[in-house]
């Protein structure tokens, strides 16, 4: 007869994050598999602004003020980092001179870009001010461009990239926590949500880059994204974890999930706004 403390034996060597990601994601994914089944979504979706492409570079401010545009990636120009800053300026101008009613805005790098509008939560109006290739001293030169702007919640993911490229913690951390500082100053009034930094692939990967990714361990983007979360505590900011749904039992970005093991495919981002919506419920209900 096998003793009960032996039958959980096998447990005790499974790390904490690892039991803690089977029994979130068992949660969530029950949440989704539950909308997935539901009727047909509404006809109509989220506003967003334009994002960073062909279409959207010719998209006048004016314009841009009503605009419900979906980005087409495979037509999107080769823009330079001022062309996408100069554009996403642009948006935010425009939104500000006719500021609509709970804006939520997206912060970030490609994972944030690509977002698909559709699958944003609803009954809220989306400016997504990502840009390809991001780092934190990037956005740290532009949050500014928001400051014109009343957005209700703002949802900040940046990170990878910097890890990526070979920036240390330290600068990494002293950067995150200036933009937070002044995000917080700006919009004193704002909810402003970190998001941890998502795993990546590691072995498993096919992204370009993949050499870049395989010397960056997710034990080290777990362990900054603490820090993160002391950030957030810092500066009365809220902090969600989405590393415990996005990683496998090995702590690699879920297969299911990416398309190249650094970003995300339409099952992973309904994953990321399921948790969105969720996190957002929880805290209305809070207050």
């Amino acid at each position: 007869m096998i003793a009960v403390r032996d039958f959980f034996r096998p447990l005790q060597a499974v790390p904490a994050w690892a039991i803690l990601s089977l029994s979130i994601n068992g949660l969530l994914f029950a949440t989704v598999l539950l909308l997935s089944r539901s009727s047909q979504p509404p006809v109509h979706r989220s506003p967003v602004l334009p994002q960073a492409n062909a279409s959207g570079l010719k998209t006048s401010a004016q314009t841009a003020k009503t605009a419900t545009f979906e980005p087409q990636i495979g037509d999107r120009q080769q823009l330079d980092y001022q062309q996408w800053v100069s554009l996403l300026a642009q948006e935010a101008d425009a939104i500000a001179a006719q500021p609509p009613d709970n804006l939520a805005v997206l912060m970030g790098d490609s994972i944030s870009l690509w977002f698909p509008s559709e699958l944003l939560p609803a009954n809220q109006t989306w400016l997504n001010q990502g840009i390809s290739g991001e780092t934190t001293a990037g956005l740290l030169e532009r949050v500014d461009l928001l400051d014109r702007t009343q957005p209700q919640t703002i949802f900040l993911m940046i990170g990878i990239n910097d890890l990526i490229w070979g920036k240390q913690d330290a600068e990494v951390l002293g950067n995150y926590r200036q933009l937070v500082e002044y995000l917080r100053w700006a919009h004193p009034q704002t909810q402003i949500i970190i998001q941890s930094i998502l795993p990546h692939g590691a072995e498993q990967s096919t992204w370009q880059g993949r050499d870049r990714l395989l010397v960056l361990p997710n034990s080290r983007i777990r362990e900054l994204n603490q820090s993160l979360k002391e950030i957030a505590l810092d500066t009365n900011a809220d902090y969600l974890d989405l590393y415990a749904l996005f990683a496998d039992t090995e702590g690699r970005l879920r297969s299911d999930l990416t398309t190249d093991g650094l970003h995300l495919n339409d099952q992973g981002y309904l994953v990321w706004r399921t948790a969105m919506a969720l996190y957002e419920q929880l805290e209305g209900n809070r207050e």
